[in-house]
């Protein structure tokens, strides 16, 4: 029983992690799991059901790049995987704002680490805008993979998305301004060198913390081997949870009852 209690009393502690509850102790901010929602359908692979980080709810300083500006974001960390020289590194990516204008340029980005955590590549940056390409997003560094496709303008006002919480179907300013969505894009990147890494999500809010932005991926492999990506425990694993601390709790109880008993 005692065994029982350390092993609810971690999942919870993991599960109470940044700003919404994922088991995934790499996750600060807002990370989590959503199915097709609104405007973000199911991923081309890996889905129905796609990762996410967002800055509703996101922590000061978290998502953002080395010398980038930024205010509140997210970030999330897979655990270490192995790869060989030359093994490609595959997902999709779909970044989503309510911001807009040239001022409040929100920005997403996915980084592959080695597992020591020095840089290895930009596996795509993306940068609200009025009108172009939303990645490589300007005045952030460029993609060292390849994009399909390989345009990314937004798809303006496609912003309807519970992961941007109060947010969900906003606009600064209107459509035309920046805010929308830029839908499934395939980042492609070859592993020059064999060793152990892991792929860094991040978001961020910049110029304020209004009008949210968030970056959902999925169907992340090597060499077409999954890499596990975390998420936020479903209702019924809650109640699981909830019911094992009362089961633990009451065994405490009782064990205290029976000490006191033949004391």
């Amino acid at each position: 029983m005692r065994g029982m209690a350390i092993m609810l009393a971690t999942a919870m502690a993991s599960a109470a992690i940044g700003g919404s509850p994922a088991w995934a102790s790499s996750c600060t901010g807002t990370c989590g799991n959503l199915g097709p929602n609104g405007d973000v359908t199911a991923p081309p692979a890996g889905g129905p059901d796609y990762g996410y980080v967002s800055t509703n709810g996101g922590v000061d300083g978290a998502g953002q790049i080395s010398g980038v500006d930024g205010t509140n974001g997210s970030e999330y960390i897979t655990d270490t995987f192995s790869a060989n020289a030359g093994d490609p590194l595959k997902f999709y990516f779909n970044y989503i704002t309510s911001d807009g204008t040239g001022a409040f340029v929100d920005y997403a980005f996915t980084e592959l680490l080695t597992s020591g955590d020095a840089h290895v590549a930009w596996l795509f940056t993306a940068r609200t805008t009025p009108s172009g390409n939303t990645s490589p997003g300007f005045d952030l560094p460029t993609n060292d993979s390849t994009l399909n496709p390989p345009t990314t303008p937004i798809n303006g006002g496609a912003t309807n998305w519970s992961g941007l919480g109060s947010d969900s179907g906003a606009c600064f300013q209107g459509v035309g301004q920046g805010c929308g969505s830029t839908g499934w894009i395939e980042s492609l990147f070859n592993i020059a060198d064999a060793g152990s890494y892991k792929i860094r999500f991040g978001v961020s809010n910049f110029g304020d913390n209004q009008f949210d932005s968030g970056l959902a991926f999925a169907g992340v492999t090597v060499n077409g081997e999954e890499v596990p990506i975390g998420g936020i425990p479903e209702p019924a694993s809650w109640a699981m949870l909830i019911a094992g601390f009362g089961m633990v709790g009451a065994a405490i109880r009782r064990r205290r009852s029976i000490a006191v008993t033949y004391a």
